[in-house]
């Protein structure tokens, strides 16, 4: 898929006789749709698409409608297989399919990609683009869950016109049963604007967000984003935070998980925040300790927001950047190296702001959601000329 990457403004693509062009974006859940694909969505409504968001129903809806979006809800989708409701979900997202007949079908996610590829396809879809959003069968996983994960998207595969890839570990996984004409890689994205602020609103929302929480204005604030559970390391977080007590204050900022409270003290849970832009500029450092990744929104956000990282030497971290250059890496399950590396940060100012500024170049570079956006529409277009589909770009 050569040619498909557009840095500039996204095309405007018309049917025959300057028609609108109809895509829908499927997924799981609705917050998926809301969270990270709305600037897809807007890419599309920018580029002169009639644009549907099609998932399990969620209150989400109202705001994607609000910008536009129309939505159409899967009532039997779960996000677990399960036989029985699969089938009528199944029934449900061929009859949105037959009803809003889009010229393109983008799905989205571990089980809505199978789905939605192959009843794609069967619905008579023009064009099925996939976007691999994170492999689910983990390398160190059950060999059976990981042969019936990975021959599912293998298969799958065969029913899109092309695979979009966050990860280059995703698509050198599955390069035997994915040809390098129909894939590429885009990485993930979000919007920097959002994330990085003109300084006068970055300090007015840091003094704000740190009196708010008790935090002197020259004292250390480490922080990391996410669910509260064990895989994220919470954990070696915390028997981080209590080894370096009187060094910085630590803080986890995301819903609660199944394990509640239980990873001792050191760090205080503030739960889920809707001011995450002000929150990252009240961080000096940013740790995210994970035991699995696919491709962390959070660690976007914070090199977006030119925060030092720490994180977890695992797949979906690594591709952040070069350690020692852009982040530190700390080895998953390891405290005492995750201590080391926090450390280095609370001690060494002169590493914090180079690797901040670096994390904050990389990200402006790398992650930059439109970019990615861009790189859909001009993927649509690239299938729609090898099919010969009668479309226009302006």
């Amino acid at each position: 898929m050569k040619g498909t990457a557009v840095p500039g403004p996204a095309p405007r693509l018309r049917g025959p006789g300057g028609r609108r062009l109809r895509v829908a974006h499927l997924t799981t859940a609705a917050p998926g749709l809301r969270l990270h694909l709305a600037t897809e969505l807007r890419v599309d409504l920018e580029a002169g698409f009639d644009t549907y968001g099609i998932s399990a129903p969620g209150p989400e809806a109202a705001d994607l409608e609000a910008i536009g979006v129309r939505y159409e809800p899967l009532h039997a989708l779960t996000p677990a297989w399960k036989p029985h409701a699969d089938v009528a979900a199944a029934r449900e997202l061929l009859g949105v399919l037959h009803r809003i007949g889009p010229d393109v079908l983008h799905t989205h996610g571990p089980k809505t990609g199978v789905l939605g590829r192959v009843l794609g396809r069967l619905a008579g879809v023009p064009v099925v683009v996939n976007t691999c959003h994170g492999l689910r069968a983990r390398a160190h996983g059950p060999l059976v869950r990981r042969a019936l994960g990975l021959g599912a998207e293998a298969l799958a595969a065969r029913f899109s016109d092309a695979e979009l890839y966050r990860s280059g570990t995703d698509r050198r996984t599955l390069a035997l049963a994915v040809p390098a004409r129909r894939s590429r890689v885009v990485g993930d994205g979000v919007d920097l604007t959002r994330f990085a602020p003109d300084p006068g609103e970055r300090s007015r929302a840091r003094a704000r967000v740190r009196a708010e929480l008790g935090v002197g204005p020259d004292e250390p604030l480490v922080g990391g984003v996410g669910r509260r559970v064990a895989e994220k390391g919470l954990g070696e977080y915390a028997e981080a935070a209590r080894a370096l007590a009187g060094k910085a204050r630590f803080v986890w900022i995301g819903p609660d998980g199944p394990a509640g409270n239980g990873f001792g003290a050191g760090v205080a849970f503030l739960g889920p925040r809707s001011d995450m832009p002000a929150v990252y500029a009240a961080l000096d450092v940013f740790v995210l300790p994970s035991h699995r990744e696919v491709f962390s929104r959070s660690a976007m956000e914070a090199a977006a927001g030119g925060l030092p990282m720490v994180l977890g030497d695992v797949r979906g971290c690594r591709e952040f950047g070069d350690p020692e250059e852009h982040l530190l890496l700390a080895p998953p399950g390891d405290a005492r190296a995750l201590t080391r590396a926090l450390d280095r940060l609370l001690t060494e100012p002169g590493l914090r702001d180079r690797l901040g500024a670096a994390a904050r170049r990389h990200a402006a570079a790398r992650f930059d959601q439109r970019a990615v956006a861009a790189v859909s529409l001009a993927t649509y277009a690239a299938v729609a000329r090898v099919k010969g589909l009668p479309w226009t770009v302006d």
